[in-house]
C-alpha cells in the first residue's frame, strides 16, 4: 500500500467512537500549546476535536489522495487550520511547533527514526512530541496488517525509540485496558474486521467507565500505548 491511496477502514469505523477520541485528546491537552502539527490526519476525525481547543494554528498533513478531500472539507472555512496534502518533513515545518501529534499514525510509518527526526526539527526547544500507538506484538491480527501497520508496540520499547530520536520521555502509559480481550478474540484469533456498530457500542458502554477508572489508576497492560515526549 502507498501513501496516495489509504483504505481508511478502520478510520470510517473509529468515525463513530467519539468518546474514544475525546479521551485520547484530552489525556494530551496539557501539552498541545498553540502551535501543532498533526500527522496523518485521514478525514479529520482527530482535526476537529483539536480546533475545540485554544490553539492557534494547527497545520495538517495526510498524504493519501482519497482521505485528503474529507479532511479539508473537515477544515474548510477554519483560519486557524492548514490541511497539506503531503508526508510530514522538517521542509514543510518551520521549527516553531508547540507540538506534533501522531495519533494512531506511527505504526503506519516504516522508518520511524527518519519520522522522529523530522518531528524533533519542526519542534520549538521545550515542545512536545505526542504519540498514540496500538500495543502488544501478540495482538497483531489480519486486521493490523490489512491497514498497513507495520508492527504493535511495548512501552518499553516505544520509549527507547522516542529517547533515541533525542527527546525527553515525560509520560507513558497503557491506555484501554478493557480492548485488549475483545481485540485479542476478534480480531487476532476470529480474523474479524472492524465494524462501526460493534466500535460503537464499545465507545457508548465500555468507554466512560474505563475512562474514570484509568485516570484513578494506570493499567499494568493495554490495547495502546500513550506517550508524550519533550524536545530540550
Amino acid at each position: 500500500m502507498g501513501p496516495d491511496h489509504y483504505p481508511g477502514k478502520e478510520l470510517e469505523a473509529m468515525s463513530s467512537a467519539e468518546h474514544y477520541r475525546r479521551w485520547i485528546v484530552d489525556s494530551f491537552s496539557p501539552y498541545l500549546g498553540v502551535e501543532v502539527a498533526e500527522v496523518g490526519a485521514g478525514i479529520g476525525s482527530i482535526t476537529r476535536i483539536l480546533l475545540e481547543r485554544p490553539i492557534n494554528r494547527l497545520v495538517s498533513f495526510e498524504p493519501s489522495f482519497n482521505m485528503f478531500p474529507v479532511l479539508a472539507a473537515a477544515v474548510r472555512g477554519e483560519p486557524r487550520a492548514t490541511a497539506i496534502n503531503g508526508l510530514f518533513g522538517a521542509g514543510e515545518a518551520d521549527g516553531g511547533f508547540d507540538s506534533v501529534a501522531y495519533i494512531n499514525v506511527l505504526e503506519h510509518v516504516e522508518h520511524e527514526h527518519v519520522e522522529l527526526a523530522a518531528a524533533h526539527a519542526a519542534l520549538r526547544p521545550g515542545g512536545h512530541l505526542l504519540v498514540f500507538v496500538p500495543a502488544l506484538a501478540w495482538l497483531y491480527s489480519d486486521f493490523d496488517r490489512e491497514v498497513g501497520h507495520f508492527r504493535r508496540y511495548t512501552r518499553p520499547a516505544l520509549e527507547r525509540l522516542v529517547a533515541g530520536a533525542g527527546f525527553e520521555v515525560v509520560k507513558s502509559r497503557y491506555f484501554d485496558f478493557a480492548g485488549i480481550l475483545p481485540w485479542y478474540v476478534y480480531f487476532t484469533l476470529l480474523g474479524g474486521s472492524m465494524r462501526r456498530g460493534g466500535v460503537s457500542l464499545y465507545d457508548r458502554l465500555v468507554v466512560p467507565p474505563m475512562r474514570r477508572i484509568e485516570a484513578l489508576a494506570h493499567p499494568p497492560l493495554g490495547k495502546n500505548v500513550l506517550l508524550v515526549a519533550r524536545r530540550n
